[in-house]
């Protein structure tokens, strides 16, 4: 890999190297198969051991998390239930049309 990807592209240094289609193809399929390399590396390396946690054993929720699940859904049922009490939703083209019959009826309904 670190052949591939560092010392084979130095030899860009020298003009001829860096104006020769050949030696660039050369050297952009050695580039190509240190990526491959590199690749191969990180995914081998990651997949031979676990790093995260909640994979080292099955996670069983105890009765204090359950219920501060269930206390959270509580509590934005409670607060939504209050908005929609203080401010009740109304469609706007609702009102509109009230607001045209009153401007046209006088405001008597």
């Amino acid at each position: 890999m670190i052949i591939c990807n560092v010392v084979i592209p130095q030899i860009f240094w020298f003009k001829q190297a860096r104006t020769s289609i050949p030696v660039l193809f050369v050297v952009s399929v050695f580039v190509n198969i240190g990526m491959w390399f590199e690749r191969y590396v990180i995914i081998i390396t990651g997949l031979s051991r676990e790093y995260v946690p909640s994979v080292w054993g099955v996670y069983t929720p105890t009765i204090p998390e359950l219920t501060v699940l269930a206390g959270s859904f509580a509590l934005f049922a409670f607060a939504f239930l209050l908005f929609l009490k203080l401010f009740p939703v109304i469609a706007i083209a609702e009102i509109k049309e009230l607001e045209i019959h009153e401007k046209v009826h006088g405001g008597a309904h």
